[in-house]
């Protein structure tokens, strides 16, 4: 019996040691309140780091869009002045195209009354004759 109280007795002294609470101290508080300043800290610090690189990527599409509109400016205004080169190119051989017809139209009148003219002089022999002198 003995034994069994001695047992109890140990066992009912154990449990009180591991229910006791453990003291907090001062220094423990005075560390929770740094961390959480630091925490606090470093919040503030990653928060304005995303802000600046949103701020930087805000920057880098406007630049993409200005630089892309620049471009396409160019390009159309290329293109434009291609278009006007031609057009002020072909005037010219527009102009002599008509030239030419009218040249082409003169000569096959000649023709057309050379012909008529020799039909004539076939029919007369002294005519010939003065045609090939």
């Amino acid at each position: 019996m003995k034994r069994v109280v001695l047992i109890i007795s140990v066992l009912v002294s154990l449990t009180s040691v591991a229910q006791k609470e453990v003291p907090f101290t001062l220094d423990d508080r005075d560390r929770l309140i740094r961390l959480e300043v630091e925490q606090e800290a470093m919040k503030n610090e990653m928060n304005t780091k995303l802000e600046d690189q949103q701020r930087q990527i805000n920057d880098l599409k406007t630049m993409f869009t200005w630089g892309f509109s620049v471009i396409i400016t160019l390009m159309l205004f290329i293109l434009g002045y291609i278009i006007w080169d031609r057009r002020t190119a072909m005037t010219p051989l527009r102009k002599d195209q008509e030239t030419q017809k009218i040249e082409i139209a003169k000569i096959k009148a000649a023709l057309k009354e050379m012909r008529e003219k020799r039909s004539e002089d076939s029919r007369n022999p002294e005519a010939r004759i003065n045609f090939l002198v």
